[in-house]
């Protein structure tokens, strides 16, 4: 069963993984780690973070998804780069001004693979 997993990135890098207990196919807990990992990095370049989504296809964010962005950034006092996997797609999504606007990764980051690693329990 898939579980959901997430990441850290700094310029295309990954700086933590996020595979808290409590993790599910539906739900990734947010955890003081994490915060503290995004503070700690909140004035690098290209940071971001990228979350694992169950089954395949495109990958959508979800209102929870969403709202955290938001509330992420506005604590951050910053804008940042989110991206959502499945199983076959990577989509990357920035603010735009009135919403998140989506765009299809044609070329995944060198993490993704380990991403969906740690989302099916498994590690490379």
């Amino acid at each position: 069963m898939s579980i959901e997993a997430g990441v850290v990135v700094v310029a295309g890098e990954p700086v933590f993984w996020h595979l808290p207990e409590g993790r599910s196919a539906g739900g990734l807990p947010d955890s003081r780690t994490l915060w503290d990992m995004l503070w700690q990095h909140r004035l690098a370049e290209g940071l971001g973070f990228a979350h694992s989504h169950p089954g395949s296809g495109c990958p959508g964010p979800s209102y929870t998804d969403l709202t955290s962005f938001a509330a992420i950034e506005l604590g951050l006092g910053r804008r940042l780069q989110w991206w959502i996997t499945s199983a076959d797609t990577v989509i990357r999504l920035a603010w735009s001004g009135r919403t998140y606007t989506t765009f299809l990764i044609l070329e995944e980051p060198s993490w993704t693979q380990q991403l969906r690693n740690y989302s099916e329990g498994t590690q490379p």
